[in-house]
């Protein structure tokens, strides 16, 4: 099978591999969708080439892709029949840990106390190939009324918003600032705003912007445009500031505003990987009696009700894909989503 490589500084290679075979607790999925996210630039980009987060025993090429979505085409010795079944239509929960821990046997396979020991697409095979063999532990079921294009968009970017909204015990009566309007913010904004709250949504770029609107965004506001962000915001709210806050961007000035932005009692969560941020932490924090979250992806747990919310909802998730992409077009799906100025993009490998 044809499988897509990142061999670094803004390079993509489509080379052969073996059709994988399932072993003890393992299935192959045939892979319908591969969703392009955000964190797959941070191992587009490298000059070096250096191996992904340094974790994973392959030696060689990885296949890229952490947002798989498809059927199972084969199982492996050991696996339960409630587990997965041939043809079943599954997600992909895209980390791997112990299995026995505190952590992984609540879903949260990312946290494991003995260290994660493989992630989907950046340290083991991931999806963006015909097939990919995963831990069926790692399977999570994909609801009759979604597309395989949704279950891609919920295996991470979807899935990561609904985490972090969570985390923010969002409010329908409440107005959350969501800065960044890529693939997660762009989440954010659908189901901050099918959840009934009021979105403010922010973006440099004008084109994410306008598909924020269409998402259920009630402003707009562009950062590059606006003198004072935080008043901005503050005036948009009767002067108390958001009561939450989401900076999906990875930018420390945004960082910052998505702190200083919410009201006394506000809560800020930070979902964007990497950099870092300085506040102050008197005035930013204590005298408002401000809470600062870090919110990680979602458990497999949280992926299935993400899932469930959005068929359930009937919402329109594949509206989040601007492009759709056949694998031998991915160097060039590639370059225009380094660019970071369209919308989300999927890989249909089948």
């Amino acid at each position: 099978m044809k499988g897509v490589v990142f061999p670094g500084n803004r390079q993509l290679e489509i080379i052969d591999f073996p059709d994988p075979t399932p072993g003890p607790g393992e299935v192959v999925l045939e892979i319908k969708a591969s969703g392009m996210c955000g964190s797959d630039l941070k191992f587009y980009r490298p000059k070096d080439g250096a191996k992904a987060l340094g974790l994973g025993d392959l030696e060689g090429p990885i296949i890229a892709g952490h947002e798989p979505c498809g059927v199972v085409a084969a199982i492996g010795p050991g696996v339960p029949e409630n587990q997965a079944k041939v043809g079943m239509r599954v997600m992909v929960h895209h980390y791997r840990g112990c299995g026995v821990c505190e952590h992984c046997s609540t879903g949260w396979m990312q946290m494991c106390a003995e260290g994660v020991k493989e992630v989907y697409g950046a340290t083991g095979h991931g999806a963006h190939a015909k097939y990919m063999k995963c831990l069926a532990r790692t399977l999570v079921p994909l609801p009759e009324e979604l597309s395989f294009e949704a279950g891609a968009a919920i295996s991470c970017g979807t899935g990561t918003a609904w985490g972090a909204i969570h985390r923010l015990d969002l409010q329908g009566d409440q107005t959350i600032a969501v800065f960044g309007q890529g693939p997660v913010g762009l989440s954010a904004t659908l189901l901050a705003s099918e959840m009934g709250a009021r979105v403010i949504a922010l973006d440099t770029g004008e084109e994410r912007l306008q598909r924020a609107k269409e998402f259920g965004a009630d402003v707009l506001i562009n950062p590059a445009k606006t003198e004072n962000v935080v008043q901005a915001i503050k005036d948009l709210t009767h002067g108390r500031g958001a009561h939450a806050s989401m900076d999906c961007s990875s930018a420390p000035t945004a960082r910052v505003q998505a702190v200083q932005c919410v009201r006394s009692w506000g809560k800020a969560c930070f979902v964007g990987e990497g950099d870092t941020v300085t506040l102050n932490v008197s005035n930013d924090m204590l005298r408002r009696q401000v809470t600062v979250i870090g919110s990680w992806t979602f458990s497999t747990v949280g992926q299935a009700k993400c899932a469930e919310y959005v068929a359930d909802r009937e919402i329109v998730l594949d509206r989040l894909f601007t492009h759709r992409w056949k694998l031998e077009q991915a160097k060039e799906a590639y370059e225009l989503f380094d660019k970071q100025t369209s919308g989300k993009g999927v890989i249909l490998p089948s």
